[in-house]
């Protein structure tokens, strides 16, 4: 045992204790000689009292080197905790006993090592692996010393219908199981492999060194050997006796997930959320199986430690009061008596009421004409009925339902039965692409997913769903085919025989219990799922109507999918264009004015891209449709900055609209709103210089009803490293947002939660922006895209919006070149026409392009030009500035001018 060997190992921690048996498959009094790291003689030489104490134990084929960073991170004298890290018997540097170890015995060997060090509380147990079964077995026998409970990759139960992992099978094989496990280092070899990135020569030599020997590595196989894959398993009792007790843990949970594991995958944390549904979870994406050796863990499992067990348990991201200002009024429907009325409550008042027979929902054909609709008496009724079909099908509160339907009147009825249900709605589109779909949709473990044929046909390749639902009847061959069991169409028949039959019971969800999962557009890295309560859709929908005025019986055209789904809640006749909502720039102005005609529509959403080719496509439009449009009285765009131009030539069309450019982001939609008149006068502030702060971004007006904004300032580096906020004209920060709409936080990314939350209350957007002297906000950015030059920091929107009114640019993004502090700042630029190829610009497109960023306080060392600029899938419209500063740096030092 050569500690020098061990990278990241302080000699310090390594100790051999010997420990009495009590029980198991000892006798009682036999004395083991066990192997721990143990920081706890540092912390008293140091003269630092622990705050507590973390028990970690290892699965196989690990050691107790696995843990070594909480060790480190536990010397430190800002959080002292002493990390006791142990070798179980048979494995890394403990004893070789010559025994069969069941689980039951391990979980009562690491009691005897706790007793022997008489550890006291509080006791925070750890686990990865197999050890994460034991860890959780002592935490059961000693909830007197527990006060938390971290794991990381494990599994308490085997979920009903599937079967043990591959790897775990092909190990268990009686023709592998020996030579894999114990007689060569096979199966240690493969689960190093596991690693992402891969182990460095090192570290895994570290974690080979004490299973150098079949003699050493007998442990290995026979934990191997412990796995209970049925019933008749001698250890079988007491993994269930584990599932079934940890129900009934109420301290604090961590869980560090890796999803790359293709041993103990997200179905096995789907069923410890189950178990435990309090738990706080991360999933670190792109870790796996060896996550503490992927991603450092430590700084997430102190932070964790700081909130939840030495503050109380009341962690730092819990909200904070709710936002001030003026109360938020929304449709007229009761409230439950608890100041919540449920997204669906206006479909039932609407059914029973004079619009009865109105139509509440419409969907259009590719060719412009009304495919079908339903009224708001039956689209009630086809809620009603759905419901109790899903009820009926063992859907019910907390069941998570993807839906994967176009908008339209199935997509409506789906999404609204299961909201009444209690069920929660995961929404990824399309537009994430199929590998960014798959991520999410298996990040967010769905019970059952409601889709189309080119949905289903996925899910079943991709394992995205155990239980899939097809939308309308599909034959025998395709049902099987596809895995589907039932079809929305026969759901609601079934269900519409329970409610003729008085057996389907109705739901109430609680206001605060999860409603629905929204996953971001990516375009700022991989795509979050944004957790949201039946009170916060509510406050939404509300926010909505009483910032824009929308009330029951408007007729809105909805181009973008989330609006879409809020009409119906608004009281509003809902329309989706022939397009593919996916695509938003696939909108074409005919369509907009086929749908505007088809309800005689007062409102309109649709994203900048959709209104850059609404306009491109404006000679295709009939005398009908340009007089359809001339009635539309509000207009709504959001997603990205809607350049100002843009806005003029939409005016044109829409000449009887009031254009609103709202503000806002998936995890509070909208946050501010300015219309075109106010973007305007905004302008000519800026420009006349006559109110300080004017300028510099893009200006996105004031706080919508119910909202506050702030800015954290940021510092010299291009961070927002203070917690106070501020509103004062002209300093520029990272926007912070308060309002009751916000989001309940994200889905299974409790790191990501804890950064988005500032001040008690308050959600940091991520973007970057200040306030003029009249209390309006300009954008300037994203935090992540700040330029750190030499004369200071760069926010690049300003400098942008400059270039792009020059003559022949499309778009135009400003990034940063360089190591961070002395970046140089380089404009890649569209042009109309499209450049044939990617790489520097002419010299006088050049020097247009530096005069024009000169004059918005920024100097341009570079210029390229791209064919296109690459965006965002859902919005089409959000330039990925990250990807283009990677390419213009690449290109600027010699490298290929391959097009972004």
């Amino acid at each position: 045992m050569v500690i020098a060997d061990w990278p990241g190992v302080n000699p310090e921690w390594s100790r051999h204790i010997d420990v009495p048996s009590t029980s198991g498959a000892d006798s009682p009094g036999t004395v083991r000689r066990w192997h721990l790291l143990d920081n706890g003689g540092e912390l008293a030489r140091r003269g630092l009292a622990p705050l507590g104490t973390l028990l970690c134990v290892h699965g196989n084929p690990t050691w107790s080197y696995l843990w070594r960073s909480l060790l480190a991170a536990g010397s430190d004298p800002a959080h002292p905790w002493r990390v006791v890290a142990v070798d179980q018997l048979d494995m890394g540097f403990s004893e070789r006993t010559g025994t069969f170890r069941r689980l039951a015995d391990r979980i009562n060997d690491l009691g005897d090592v706790t007793a022997a060090l008489d550890l006291a509380g509080p006791v925070v147990s750890v686990g990865h692996d197999w050890g994460g079964v034991i860890s959780l077995g002592w935490a059961l026998a000693h909830t007197d010393q527990l006060a938390g409970v971290v794991l990381t990759n494990t599994a308490v139960h085997q979920p009903a219908g599937s079967p043990i992992p591959p790897a775990l099978r092909l190990a268990l094989h009686p023709a592998v199981h020996r030579w894999g496990t114990t007689t060569t280092d096979a199966f240690l070899r493969v689960t190093h492999s596991l690693a992402h990135p891969p182990l460095p020569a090192d570290v895994r030599n570290a974690f080979m060194a004490p299973y150098r020997s079949a003699s050493r590595r007998a442990g290995l196989g026979n934990f191997v050997a412990d796995i209970p894959v049925d019933a008749s398993h001698p250890s079988f009792a007491a993994l269930n006796g584990v599932a079934d007790g940890v129900r009934g843990l109420e301290v604090p949970v961590l869980m560090l997930w890796g999803p790359r594991d293709p041993i103990f995958s997200d179905r096995y944390l789907k069923d410890l959320l189950t178990r435990l549904p309090h738990a706080d979870v991360h999933r670190y994406e792109g870790a796996g199986h060896l996550v503490a050796e992927d991603r450092n863990i430590a700084p997430a499992v102190f932070d964790w430690l700081a909130g939840r067990v030495t503050h109380g348990g009341d962690s730092v991201a819990d909200p904070g009061p709710a936002a001030e200002g003026d109360a938020v009024t929304g449709p007229a429907a009761p409230a439950d008596g608890r100041g919540f009325t449920p997204l669906w409550a206006l479909l039932g008042e609407l059914a029973g009421g004079p619009s009865a027979g109105g139509r509440a929902v419409v969907e259009m054909a590719p060719d412009g004409t009304v495919a079908r609709s339903l009224t708001w008496r039956q689209l009630e009724e086809s809620v009603g009925h759905l419901s109790a079909g899903l009820q009926g099908a063992g859907v019910g509160p907390g069941s998570r339902v993807s839906l994967m339907v176009p908008p339209g009147v199935d997509l409506t009825v789906a999404l609204y039965a299961c909201l009444r249900l209690g069920a929660v709605v995961v929404v990824a589109d399309a537009g994430l692409g199929t590998r960014g779909l798959s991520r999410a949709v298996k990040g967010a473990t769905p019970d059952v997913l409601i889709g189309i044929d080119k949905a289903l046909a996925a899910a079943r390749a991709l394992g995205w769903a155990s239980r899939r639902i097809s939308v309308q009847d599909l034959p025998a061959g395709p049902r099987r085919l596809l895995g589907v069991e039932t079809s929305l169409a026969a759901l609601a028949r079934a269900g519409a025989e329970r409610a003729a039959a008085g057996t389907a019971p109705a739901s109430s969800p609680d206001a605060d219990s999860p409603a629905a999962v929204l996953f971001t557009s990516g375009s700022t890295g991989p795509a979050k799922g944004v957790l949201y309560t039946h009170r916060q859709l509510a406050a939404m929908r509300d926010t909505v109507a009483g910032t824009f005025g929308i009330k029951p019986g408007q007729k809105l055209v909805a181009g973008f999918a989330p609006f879409a789904l809020l009409g119906p809640a608004l009281g509003t006749v809902s329309v989706t264009p022939a397009m593919d909502v996916t695509a938003p720039r696939t909108l074409t102005a005919r369509a907009l004015a086929d749908a505007a005609a088809a309800i005689d529509a007062t409102v309109v959403f649709a994203s900048p891209a959709a209104l850059r080719n609404v306009v491109a496509t404006r000679d295709g439009l009939s005398p009908e449709g340009t007089a359809a449009l001339g009635r539309v009285q509000l207009l709504l765009s959001a997603g990205a900055p809607v350049p100002e131009p843009l806005l003029a030539e939409v005016q044109r069309l829409l000449p009887a609209a009031s254009l609103h450019t709202p503000y806002g982001m998936t995890e509070a939609l909208p946050v501010t709103d300015i219309s075109l008149e106010q973007i305007q006068a905004a302008t000519a502030d800026a420009e006349a210089g006559i109110t300080p702060g004017a300028g510099n971004g893009v200006c996105v007006g004031h706080p919508v009803q119910g909202a506050r904004i702030a800015v954290i300032p940021l510092a010299a580096d291009g961070t927002a490293p203070g917690a106070e906020p501020v509103t004062e004209p002209g300093v520029t920060g990272e926007i912070l947002v308060s309002a009751p709409h916000v989001k309940d936080g994200y889905d299974r990314l409790w790191l990501t939660g804890q950064a988005s939350a500032g001040p008690a209350g308050w959600h940091r957007t991520g973007d970057v922006g200040h306030f003029d002297a009249d209390g309006r906000l300009w954008v300037e950015g994203r935090l992540a895209h700040i330029i750190t030059a030499p004369p200071g920091v760069v926010t690049p929107v300003g400098a942008e919006q400059a270039i792009e009114r020059l003559d022949g640019v499309r778009m135009a993004a400003v990034v940063g070149v360089g190591p961070a502090g002395t970046q140089a700042v380089a404009a890649v630029v569209e042009t109309v026409p499209p450049a044939r190829k990617a790489g520097p610009a002419g010299t006088e497109l050049a020097g247009k392009v530096r005069s024009a960023a000169q004059g918005a306080g920024v100097s341009v060392a570079a210029v390229l030009v791209v064919p296109a600029q690459p965006t965002d899938i859902r919005h089409n419209a959000k330039i990925d500035r990250s990807r283009l500063a990677q390419w213009a740096s690449s290109v600027l030092a010699g490298g290929r001018r391959v097009a972004p």
